[in-house]
């Protein structure tokens, strides 16, 4: 077979941890060629020695014949090697044109071409077959989805022969994908060659030609998409049986924890809702319908039109994310990276911030109290690292996605809105979450979980509550639960 990329006994080692370990593997060219494994498999690591952002210790990179012992991010974009990553790298005060073509010049001469830019720009969007989608908007005023468009043709203005995609689809309606997937088919009709990483196993059935296992930073299995199930996958992923269904729980009281009345704002039209204690309730609904907006109001995150909150019967005022922690309310949002952790702090530090007071003798923190309250953290919610003075940046997602849970759980907080509490998180960790999910609804605290994959929202809930364009639509119990009633409700067709 003609591969375009051989990756060769590559390692890299960081402290506490092997990162990548002897690692080869090899993708042909002009497929689809899927990576999947758990957060800390060494997936971003290794996409980073083969992009030129990091040099590995050892190991070589054979790329359309040649070999290199380390790339730089000069040399692969010089030898056709385009990466997009999760976290976009645009200028939104740009033009989507001035965005592709930035770094760039079409001819001699110390000006850029405005005119041959955005013609040439257009072509190149032209090829997505995308309505709306031209090459003089700023691309502040793009969705998400458009925004990825911009950065695939990027990649393709640069002559890209390879194009890894980094979880390409996290932040993208199902529509949106299905855009994705074609404009993924259209790469490769003209021979370009597509490493694609995704938590989403289902997705690879779609897209992918063949795909490739690591586990601990180790090659574990390269097979046909075709020729393996899901199943299989998980297991190599893990190198251990997962219980794929979620536990049956009855933890749920008749006794009120939470309780809005016509709480209203934010995009949101007013309503209520009661949460019990030990119970999880769902909000349910597309992208935009207001989930999310409707939990910031409780957080304080954002002013309230109307409405009021009631904990454990009595009213509060919660005017401000710090309100409500002092209540006992704590959120998860769905960005974590921007949002919910401190990357640039250390574990024990991410862990304790919300308790700062509770640990302080004054304009001193007892610093034994901080990092006794740390390690308990850690050990109780798993969280793989050397040590609690890691710093939050080097976690995978899911050791991220713990940091911040970790943090609400210290300060006792009753009440823990989950926004997307697993997006970006490998299988592995998704059942470490869903068992602590089932443990603190078991201690008698209530949890509103956002999701929206569909599987998990079902799955992890007690009840649902389901917007669509910022109202509520539908409630439903857990014995009415049906994918199509809940779709039904969710795009507004009741």
């Amino acid at each position: 077979m003609d591969n375009i990329l051989e990756i060769r006994h590559l390692t890299k080692a960081y402290p506490g941890v092997v990162a990548l370990n002897d690692l080869s593997m090899e993708v042909r060219r002009g497929e689809c060629h899927a990576l999947i494994g758990e957060n800390g498999a060494g997936k971003s690591t290794l996409i980073k020695s083969i992009a030129g952002a990091i040099t590995p210790d050892s190991g070589t990179i054979l790329f359309d014949g040649v070999e290199y012992t380390a790339m730089t991010p000069a040399l692969s974009k010089e030898v056709g090697i385009g990466v997009i990553y999760q976290e976009f790298n645009l200028c939104p005060s740009l033009t989507i044109a001035e965005n592709v073509y930035l770094g760039s010049r079409l001819k001699p001469g110390i000006f850029q071409d405005a005119g041959l830019m955005n013609r040439k720009a257009q072509e190149i969007l032209d090829q997505f077959h995308v309505e709306g989608l031209k090459a003089d908007v700023l691309v502040r005023n793009l969705s998400t989805a458009y925004q990825q468009m911009v950065e695939i043709a990027k990649t393709i203005a640069k002559s890209a022969r390879l194009v890894i995609m980094d979880e390409p689809t996290a932040p993208l309606t199902e529509h949106e994908v299905q855009v994705l997937f074609r404009i993924i088919q259209d790469l490769k009709a003209k021979g370009i060659t597509i490493i694609y990483i995704s938590h989403r196993l289902d997705e690879l059935y779609q897209v992918a030609d063949r795909v490739t296992v690591m586990r601990d930073g180790c090659y574990v299995t390269t097979k046909d998409v075709k020729d393996v199930t899901k199943d299989q996958l998980i297991s190599y992923m893990v190198g251990r049986e997962l219980n794929k269904n979620f536990d049956e729980r009855k933890t749920e009281t008749d006794e009120i924890l939470l309780e809005t009345k016509n709480l209203g704002g934010n995009g949101v039209q007013p309503f209520s809702l009661q949460l019990h204690k030990g119970e999880v309730l769902g909000l349910g609904g597309l992208v935009g319908a207001g989930r999310t907006e409707y939990a910031q109001l409780i957080f304080g995150a954002v002013k309230k039109e109307c409405g009021e909150v009631y904990l454990n019967g009595k009213k509060v005022e919660i005017n401000s994310p710090t309100d409500a922690v002092k209540v006992g309310i704590g959120m998860v949002p769905e960005d974590r990276k921007s949002h919910g952790a401190l990357l640039r702090m250390s574990i024990r530090e991410n862990i304790v911030v919300p308790i700062l007071k509770n640990i302080s003798n004054g304009i001193f923190v007892d610093g034994a109290k901080e990092h006794k309250i740390a390690e308990e953290e850690i050990r109780a919610l798993r969280i793989k690292t050397p040590s609690a003075e890691q710093e939050v940046s080097h976690l995978s997602g899911g050791n991220q996605q713990k940091v911040v849970l970790g943090k609400w759980l210290a300060n006792d907080c009753q009440v823990l809105i989950l926004d997307e509490p697993t997006r970006g998180v490998d299988v592995g960790a998704k059942q470490e979450i869903y068992n602590l999910i089932n443990d603190l609804a078991a201690q008698g605290r209530g949890i509103i979980v956002i999701s929206s994959d569909m599987e998990e929202i079902i799955g992890i809930t007690d009840r649902m509550l389901v917007l669509y364009e910022g109202r509520l639509v539908g409630k439903l119990e857990k014995s009415e639960y049906s994918q199509e009633k809940i779709l039904t409700y969710a795009s507004g067709e009741v």
